[in-house]
This record gives structure tokens, sequence and C-alpha cells, in this order.
């Protein structure tokens, strides 16, 4: 007699506001207004001008932001040369550092960097980057990265194809799978229902009369 199988839990949702739409003057504020509207990370977007078209931060801020919160900081590497970069954010006080897919071929080594920092690993894929080329490192991840635009720049539309690469994943990967880009009530939604359960939110959040408001709307499909 087969024994009854268990149905898998449901993640928690986790809201990752990211500091791209902040108001950089007063940095330390945006982090602590969100910190107390019930954020549970802070996603910090990192663009070398290469890999995207933007330009944003390096380790120095990343060591900064990190006296100013005990919250998570997690990580994005949207740069051309990752495996260069992951010792310094890692020491600037990273928690999370994700990778892109597409970014370097020797995928397997820069986890194993990552790890050896003392940190989770995670890996981002492109709109248009298929879930192939990342399966064989799946039981190795702490979190998947779907961008649900196309990254270097805030405020983009969220693409709803994205929906059914959220729900493949879901059905290979049992870990966090982050989303990233046109996140609000709606989109949120949709990814949840797909099988998300980090959500990137910077506009959203940070351009809300109430951030609280925001984050608690978000954590409504728990």
């Amino acid at each position: 007699m087969k024994s009854p199988q268990r149905k898998k839990r449901a993640k928690r949702i986790l809201v990752a506001p990211s500091i791209l739409a902040a108001d950089f003057s007063v940095l330390g504020r945006e982090i602590k207004r969100i910190e107390g509207a019930g954020a549970d990370m802070i996603h910090v977007d990192v663009m070398d001008g290469h890999f995207v078209p933007n330009i944003t931060i390096g380790p120095c801020v990343v060591r900064d932001i990190r006296k100013m919160t005990s919250l998570p900081l997690d990580v994005h590497l949207m740069i051309a040369e990752p495996s260069k970069y992951i010792k310094p954010f890692a020491e600037a006080g990273s928690d999370i550092i994700t990778i892109h897919a597409e970014s370097e071929k020797r995928i397997a080594a820069l986890i194993t960097k990552i790890k050896s920092m003392g940190k989770k690993a995670g890996i981002s894929v492109k709109p248009g980057t298929p879930l192939g080329g990342i399966k064989r490192y799946l039981g190795r991840l702490d979190m998947v990265l779907i961008m649900t635009v196309e990254p270097g720049f805030g405020g983009q539309r969220f693409i709803r194809g994205m929906l059914g690469k959220i729900s493949r994943l879901r059905s290979l990967y049992d870990g966090d799978i982050e989303v990233d880009g046109g996140i609000n009530k709606e989109s949120a939604g949709e990814a949840v229902k797909a099988g998300a359960n980090v959500l990137v939110a910077g506009t959203y959040v940070y351009g809300a009369k109430s951030a609280r408001s925001a984050i608690r709307s978000l954590k409504e499909y728990q």
C-alpha cells in the first residue's frame, strides 16, 4: 500500500524592497523607513554599465548599508565579471549574493566561491534565458531569481510571459524563487500563484504614500 504523499507547505512570502528606487540623498532614512514598514530583506541592485545599460553602486555602499540595518542584504550582481567581485561584496556584508546565468561560464565555481565565503548563493535569469542552463545547479542554490523585466532600470512593466517560467521552475525546485521587475499588488498575486515567494519591489514600495501598506498588500497572498 502506497503511503499518502505529503502536501508541500506553502512558503512564507518575503518582501525585498529594492533600494534602486530609494532617495539616495537620505538612504539611511529610506532603509529605516522600509525596515519599520515590515520589509524582510533589502534588495541591492549592482550594475556595471556593461552587463546592463546602467551603473549603480559598489561594495563600499553595501558596507555602509550593512551599518544601517540588521535585515538580510540581498545583493544582485548584474555585472559582467562577478568572479572578481564576489569576495568584496561578501566582505562588505552581503547575506545573499545572486549572479546571472548569462554573465560567466564557470557558474559552478562561482557558486562554490559564494558559499566558501559563508554566504547564500542565488542565480538569476533574464526574461529570454531558458531554465535548461541552470537545472544542474538547482541542488546547490539557496535562491533562483526570475527577472520579470529586462534588467537595467526600475519602473518597468511586469512581463506576464514570465509566469510560465516561474511555474516551470517551481515544479523543479523547492527553494526560494524570487521575482524582480514590475512588482505591485496585482503582479505579485500572479507571481505568487505561479510559485514565487520572494518579491522584489522598488517603485511600488518606495513610491507609496505608506510603505507599510504597500508591503502588507504584497503579503496578502501568504
